[in-house]
């Protein structure tokens, strides 16, 4: 279907048109790119996050042959991409969410925080919530941050990372009770919202 631009009204529309015209993929940028740099940028940082972004749109577009036409948004396909492009500076993102705990400030996600005089304590749940983060495994994390910073929902999490959906929840599980923990059984998002991170599901 398209609109009257003579545009794909969905994603698998436009990674279908470009399988012959390679210039109409770029429509994808155009719709996702935001999405996944901010993804990026909340991980490791906005230094890395234009290359990362790049590289994910490189990579989805060599591998646009593969894409399941049968779905019609991309964004967790592309999702996946950055994840495990992101897995690949699991140093870098663990250094990063150190720093954060150790500064309780990151200007990326200040949005989140109230900003009103709970502003301090919405840092210092900040600085909290990096560390717990960085203890996690890649994986758990990956699941988790899906979910809260990137608004998948489980199927479409399992989507991303090529994961069955009882380890989408399995994963998720252990990650909340760790986060839950490191805040001495407290939910974080009492002071803090983080899109509902600890009751999502």
């Amino acid at each position: 279907m398209y609109d009257r631009h003579g545009q794909a009204v969905d994603d698998a529309g436009v990674v279908a048109d470009s399988l012959a015209q390679p210039e109409a993929f770029g429509a994808l940028f155009h719709r996702h790119g935001a999405a996944i740099h901010r993804y990026v940028a909340r991980r490791l940082g906005t230094e890395a996050a234009d290359d990362i972004t790049a590289e994910t749109f490189l990579a989805a577009f060599r591998a646009r042959g593969t894409y399941d036409l049968s779905r019609p948004n991309a964004l967790p396909w592309l999702y996946g991409i950055a994840g495990n492009l992101i897995a690949k500076q699991h140093r870098a993102e663990v250094r990063a969410l150190r720093a954060l705990a150790r500064s309780g400030h990151d200007a990326v996600s200040y949005s989140w925080a109230d900003r009103s005089d709970s502003r301090v304590s919405a840092q210092a749940v900040q600085g909290a919530l990096a560390e717990a983060l960085a203890d996690l495994s890649k994986g758990d994390r990956h699941v988790l941050l899906l979910v809260a910073w990137a608004d998948l929902s489980y199927l479409e999490v399992a989507e991303a990372l090529s994961i069955p959906v009882g380890t989408v929840r399995s994963r998720l599980n252990r990650a909340r009770k760790k986060v839950r923990a490191a805040f001495g059984g407290q939910d974080p998002t009492a002071v803090y919202d983080l899109r509902e991170l600890m009751s999502v599901g």
